[in-house]
């Protein structure tokens, strides 16, 4: 049997090198070189670029969160929120406590606000630059949510990277306008 397993390995052994060969005649250090660094780069900047996560709740949005009290994980406007309340950390809903700034980037929601049945989008924008405010309440949706490969309908991101002071503190959801 170790007979077998020598022939396959000394195989795979010829392929690899004649593949490598075969690149190596075709492309030169500079170019893979190239190559490699736009693959880092383009890596380290995907997590800078605004995603929009309105179908990620799918058709009217935000049939779990539907109350009417900005300081409970219920209120409408949460409905895709995934983090701390800054109305219990010294915000409010669209500003950040005093000492945070928001995050250069965010995700976007549409939640339906029960007192008018209109489907709202909401940018939910991470407060940075302070240490976690321990003493909120943590909310978490995912309702079509997707995985940590699929960022655009992912929010267990820390947004707070793009910003120079990644620290995250809380979440706030501005009202951006009716989803249409």
């Amino acid at each position: 049997m170790t007979g077998f397993f020598d022939t396959m390995l000394a195989r795979l052994d010829r392929l690899t090198e004649t593949g490598t060969r075969r690149v190596a005649q075709t492309s030169g250090r500079r170019s893979f070189l190239a190559k490699a660094g736009t693959l880092i780069l383009g890596g380290a900047l995907a997590p800078m670029l605004p995603f929009d996560k309105s179908h990620a709740t799918g058709s009217g949005g935000g049939s779990i969160a539907a109350g009417s009290d900005p300081l409970q994980c219920d209120y409408w406007r949460y409905c895709s929120l995934d983090g701390t309340l800054c109305t219990q950390c010294g915000g409010s809903l669209s500003m950040c406590p005093p000492g945070s700034e928001a995050s250069t980037v965010s995700w976007v929601g549409t939640c339906r606000n029960p007192d008018d049945t209109k489907d709202y989008l909401i940018s939910y924008n991470d407060c940075c630059g302070k240490t976690f405010c321990g003493n909120a309440t943590f909310c978490n949706f995912n309702e079509g949510e997707k995985p940590g490969y699929r960022m655009a309908l992912h929010n267990d991101i820390n947004w707070c990277m793009a910003n120079t002071s990644v620290g995250y503190h809380c979440t706030v959801a501005v009202l951006v306008g009716l989803a249409e």
